[in-house]
C-alpha cells in the first residue's frame, strides 16, 4: 500500500515536472521520422499477466518486425534521435505513466517479452511475485548493455545466454530483499548513475 501511493505521488509530480523535457522529445521525434510518438511493446507483468508498456518510439515505424529485439547500439533501424534518447535512457521516460496507471512500479524487475520469459526456469517464476519496475539491480549493473551487445557477433544469442541469466539472478536477490530502503537504495543508485 505504501508503495503504491509513493509510486503514485511520484509518477504525477515527475511528469508534471518533465513536462517541457517530454514535449521537447515528442518534437524531435515528430520531425525526424514519421510514424507514432510511444512505441507500444507487449510485456509480461506481475503473475505473468501482459501489459503494453510505453517507450518513445526510437526506431523507423514496423522495425520490430524487420529483425531481432536485441541488436545493441548498432542496430540500423534505430533514428538519430533515438540514439540520443536511448543512451541517456529518456525513451524511458513514459513508463511514469505505466507506474501512475499501476501495472509497473518505480523500482522491480525490468519486465521482459513473452520471448525471453519463455528461458526463465521454474525457480525464476519469483520474480513474477512483484511488479515490474522502470529501474533495479539489474538495470543498474548492466547500464551499459548496448555497448556490451554492441562487440559480439549474436547480440541476441548473447543476451539470452550471458545477459538474461545474470539479470534473473539480480531480480531474484531484489524479491529476497524486497523493502523500502532497498527501493531507495536502487533508485538513489540510478539517480547517481543518471547525472554522472
Amino acid at each position: 500500500m505504501i508503495k503504491r501511493l509513493f509510486d503514485i505521488i511520484f509518477s504525477f509530480v515527475g511528469i508534471a515536472l518533465l513536462l517541457p523535457i517530454l514535449l521537447i522529445i515528442a518534437f524531435l521525434i515528430k520531425i525526424e521520422s514519421k510514424g507514432s510518438l510511444f512505441y507500444l511493446q507487449t510485456r509480461v507483468g506481475k503473475h505473468h499477466k501482459d501489459f503494453k508498456i510505453f517507450k518513445f518510439r526510437t526506431m523507423l515505424v514496423d522495425s520490430d518486425k524487420k529483425g531481432l529485439l536485441t541488436l545493441g547500439d548498432r542496430d540500423p533501424r534505430i533514428t538519430k534521435i533515438g540514439y540520443f534518447l536511448r543512451k541517456y535512457k529518456l525513451d524511458e521516460l513514459p513508463q511514469l505513466i505505466n507506474v501512475l496507471i499501476g501495472n509497473m512500479s518505480f523500482v522491480g524487475p525490468r519486465p521482459e517479452v513473452r520471448k525471453y520469459v519463455n528461458y526463465y526456469s521454474k525457480e525464476d517464476d519469483i520474480i513474477f511475485s512483484v511488479k515490474p519496475g522502470i529501474t533495479d539491480y539489474a538495470s543498474i549493473s548492466f547500464r551499459n548493455e548496448a555497448e556490451l551487445l554492441k562487440t559480439t557477433n549474436n547480440p541476441e544469442t548473447y543476451y539470452i545466454e550471458h545477459i538474461l541469466p545474470e539479470k534473473l539472478k539480480l531480480n531474484k536477490e531484489y524479491i529476497n530483499s524486497n523493502n523500502l530502503f532497498t527501493d531507495l537504495k536502487i533508485i538513489f543508485k540510478t539517480f547517481i548513475i543518471i547525472i554522472e
